[in-house]
């Protein structure tokens, strides 16, 4: 397992999602708040919409820009606050595709799809 992973959300429907077939996943929704927390995140990033680049880690990384911590499980996700912009989003059961148990804290960078 790599210790920072990528995806590439995009728009879609009017919806942000993202595909990672290695894991099987494909359109997968963020909802629940997640959505929003993108749509603060990418604001200043021209034509997210048509897909970013998404780092995600359990540690620090150089230049990440979010760090989100677990406050409680919920169906069969789990809700995570970011105390820096004041925003919660619940991550869906395909958070497990990357890791074995929800982490306790994650990082987060956003930035431009390299062309």
């Amino acid at each position: 397992m790599n210790a920072i992973v990528a995806i590439h959300p995009y728009k879609t429907h009017g919806m942000w999602v993202f595909d990672d077939l290695a894991v099987g996943l494909r359109e997968e929704p963020f909802v629940s708040g997640a959505d929003t927390i993108i749509d603060h995140m990418v604001a200043g990033i021209d034509g997210a919409q048509n897909g970013f680049t998404l780092l995600f880690s359990t540690n620090p990384f150089p230049g990440y820009q979010l760090q989100l911590d677990w406050q409680r499980a919920d169906l069969s996700g789990n809700w995570y606050r970011s105390e820096s912009i004041g925003m919660e989003g619940w991550l869906c059961p395909a958070l497990l595709k990357y890791f074995d148990a929800p982490p306790p804290t994650l990082y987060a960078q956003f930035r431009a799809k390299a062309a």
